[in-house]
């Protein structure tokens, strides 16, 4: 199983009044985390948008454990929890400065026509990610 890691530094527009960073944020941080780890894999989200093909969350799990806050260095860890050639779910860990678990998250998502939104098989209109995926999974 491949794991991703990202690190992203808390900037003070990203947290609340409370001084923490606000819980939508990490939704933004999820979504580099991913494209971290599609580049990691060697592909670029945007090839598959100039083939018009996107790939919408369709199912998202977030759960906080603990506060980060600004100033601070978030790691975002993404690896692909499970695929079946249509759906990809990507699981998250949100670390602390100090490799606490800040968040844990999912997120489901399945590729679709830009123009329809029907969904198409990634092993069928991108094999070579496909592939990556078959590898790349947690076991």
């Amino acid at each position: 199983m491949m794991i991703s890691q990202k690190e992203i530094e808390v900037r003070y527009a990203e947290t609340d009044q409370m001084g923490v960073v606000y819980h939508a944020n990490y939704l933004v941080w999820l979504e580099i985390g991913r494209a971290h780890f599609i580049q990691q894999l060697g592909f670029q989200y945007a090839d598959m948008e100039k083939r018009g093909i996107v790939s919408p969350v369709i199912d998202l799990q977030i759960s906080y454990k603990k506060p980060l806050r600004y100033g601070e260095t978030a790691t975002i860890k993404t690896w692909v929890e499970s695929y079946d050639g249509i759906r990809v779910v990507y699981g998250y860990e949100v670390l602390t400065p100090t490799n606490e678990i800040a968040a844990t998250a999912t997120s489901k998502h399945v590729c679709v026509s830009k123009e329809t939104f029907q969904p198409v098989l990634i092993r069928k209109y991108f094999p070579d990610w496909h592939e990556a995926y078959e590898r790349a999974k947690k076991r």
